[in-house]
Order: structure tokens, then C-alpha cells, then sequence
């Protein structure tokens, strides 16, 4: 039997566009033209030669979310003033979710000039550098949107997509029973905790960046939401709770050593996961010379579902160090 929408859209899901990616940028963007002040002042883009990086489309409780981090190096040419065709290169070594929506950053250009200078040829150069950034940022803005345009309906299953963070109460299923007190959102499943069987799930993976940042943006409430994309809570403390992806994990502190270890409760707010059961997530980082590993154990997940359990920790956890350019290999 197919799961109503409003249960399968609370699962988490990743689809990955990267080639559709590559081909948008390399369709939309050379349509980009700008003009000087002297109207035979032309600069456009002429083609774009790479777009490196991961484009991915997730979902988390019916929330579409963009996860992308693409370097792009693109030609450009021109007309200066006095007829002489002007050539150069362009490189944005980042256009991703963090520059372009959440504002994390401004965008970086690295800029060339092939044709050999003369006054009107850096007039042009000068153009184009003053001009052709606002254009590129308006195209950038687009991207998104375009994503979710494209893609959304394959992640989402509503006769629409869905682009809010938690699934309304009744909108999507049968009334409750006259016993219920109130109607309410698709709930957990509950399980008798003594009856419920566990295993361990395990994912491993390798970033370039220091323990001690990693372990920051594991437990900062302010640098949290940087890879995950979604509000936070934590207060890196003994005893302390936290809130991740927009209150789908939540848990308290066991133990933490900075650098090294973190022990917390872990509880999924999914239908799959029995209402109240409780596992515990260690987390280690091992640095060496030039990366960290870093583990992810998590104990007391029920039997059945660690599959799918595996996959969200690494489409969100490991997928969110990778969406901020850290790299990773599992």
C-alpha cells in the first residue's frame, strides 16, 4: 500500500542533479550580455568551459531544500569602443546555497584578460568587471528555483510541492477517532520499549578540516545551521538538550571532549521511528596530518529500518559537510 502524502513526505530524501546542473549553468548563463555607457561597449558571455561541484535537491518533512556548491570557470568577450574584439576567462571558485541564498558570503571572481591591452581594451575590461557580476548574480538567483521547478515533483509526493517545514494537521489524512482529543500530524509509531529489538548503525567518513572545527559545527547553535540549513538549538553542555533540522533530531548531552568525542541522545521525529525510543549517537573525530575522520555510532536504532537510518545520517550529516566544501570520502 502507497504511503498517504503526508507521511511520505516526512521522510528524508536526496535526489542529485549534478549533470542537470552542469547543463543549466551551461544553457542559462551564456545568454548573459552587458552594455557600457558608449552603446558599441559590448561584454558577454561566450561559453562556459567548467562547472565542478555537486548539485543535489533533499527533502525533509516536506521541505525542499537546495544543496549545491559548484565552481564555474566561464569565457567572456567583448566589443571595446573602437572595434577591437576583446577575449578573456572568468572564475567563480563558489556558487552554492550558502552565497546565494543564505548570504553566508559574497560571491569571489578571478578575472583574465587574453587580448593584448591597449586604452580601450581595459576600458572594456574594466566594463565587464564593474557589470557583468550584477548579471551573473541575478542568473545565480535563479538556479534554485529552477531546481525545485525541476525536480521537486520527484521528491514530493503531493499534486504540488510542498515548500513548508512541517506537514499541517488534517491537511492530508482521515479525521481522528471521537477518541482523540485533537486531530494531529502523522505520529510515530508506539512500540512497547521493552519489546523493540536494536542494532548499531555505523557511517564513516574523512573531511579536510581540523577536529576542533568539525566539533564546533557539530555542536554551535550559531554554525549548526550552516550545514544543515535548518534552525538550531544546542548548548554544548552536560545535561543540555539540542534540536537539529528544524526539531527532526533532538536528544541531550552525555558527554562531550572537545576535539575528539560527543555522546548525546539521538531521537528521530519520523513516523518510521517508535513514539519516545531513544538511542544514543556517539560521535569521534581522529585527526591526522591533513584531514579528520570522523564516526558516527548510533546505538538502539530498531530493527528494520537501519537502512534507512544510514542513509539520513549520511545524506544529512555527512552531505551537510560536503554542501560547505569540506569533502568527504566514506
Amino acid at each position: 500500500m502507497a504511503l498517504p502524502p503526508s507521511t511520505a513526505n516526512w521522510h528524508w530524501k536526496n535526489k542529485n542533479v549534478s549533470r542537470w546542473g552542469s547543463e543549466w549553468f551551461e544553457r542559462e548563463l551564456v545568454t548573459i550580455s552587458v552594455k557600457g555607457d558608449n552603446e558599441s561597449e559590448v561584454v558577454s558571455v561566450s561559453k562556459v568551459t567548467e562547472v565542478d561541484g555537486d548539485v543535489e535537491l533533499g527533502q525533509r518533512k516536506s521541505k525542499l531544500i537546495t544543496i549545491y556548491d559548484c565552481k564555474i570557470v566561464l569565457t567572456w568577450t567583448g566589443t571595446a569602443s573602437d572595434g577591437t574584439e576583446v577575449n578573456g576567462s572568468l572564475t567563480i571558485p563558489e556558487v552554492s546555497h550558502e552565497v546565494t541564498l543564505d548570504r553566508l558570503s559574497d560571491y569571489t571572481y578571478h578575472w583574465s584578460l587574453s587580448t593584448s591591452t591597449s586604452p580601450t581594451v581595459e576600458a572594456l575590461f574594466q566594463l565587464a568587471k564593474s557589470r557583468l557580476p550584477a548579471a551573473l548574480e541575478a542568473k545565480f538567483a535563479e538556479f534554485p528555483v529552477a531546481i525545485i521547478d525541476t525536480h521537486g515533483k520527484d521528491l514530493t509526493v503531493s499534486i504540488e510541492p510542498s515548500r513548508v517545514g512541517t506537514p499541517i494537521s488534517g491537511t492530508a489524512s482521515a479525521p481522528a477517532p471521537a477518541s482523540s482529543s485533537s486531530p494531529a500530524p502523522v505520529q510515530p509509531k508506539k512500540t512497547d520499549p521493552k519489546k523493540i529489538n536494536t542494532k548499531v548503525v555505523t557511517v564513516e567518513a574523512t573531511f579536510q578540516a581540523p577536529a576542533d572545527d568539525l566539533f564546533t559545527l557539530l555542536t554551535d547553535e550559531k554554525r549548526i545551521p550552516i550545514w544543515t540549513r535548518a534552525p538550531a538549538q544546542s548548548t554544548p553542555q552536560v545535561g543540555s538538550g539540542y534540536s537539529l533540522f528544524g526539531g527532526g533530531v533532538k536528544g541531550k548531552y552525555i558527554s562531550l571532549t572537545p576535539s575528539r568525542e560527543i555522546v548525546q541522545t539521538w531521537l528521530l521525529q519520523s513516523p518510521t521511528w517508535p513514539e519516545g525510543h531513544i538511542a544514543t549517537l556517539t560521535t569521534t573525530l581522529e585527526q591526522s596530518s591533513d584531514s579528520t575522520k570522523i564516526t558516527f555510532s548510533l546505538d538502539g536504532v530498531p530493527s528494520g529500518i537501519e537502512d534507512e537510518i544510514k542513509r539520513n545520517i549520511e545524506g544529512y550529516y555527512i552531505h551537510g559537510f560536503n554542501s560547505i566544501g569540506l569533502g568527504s570520502e566514506l
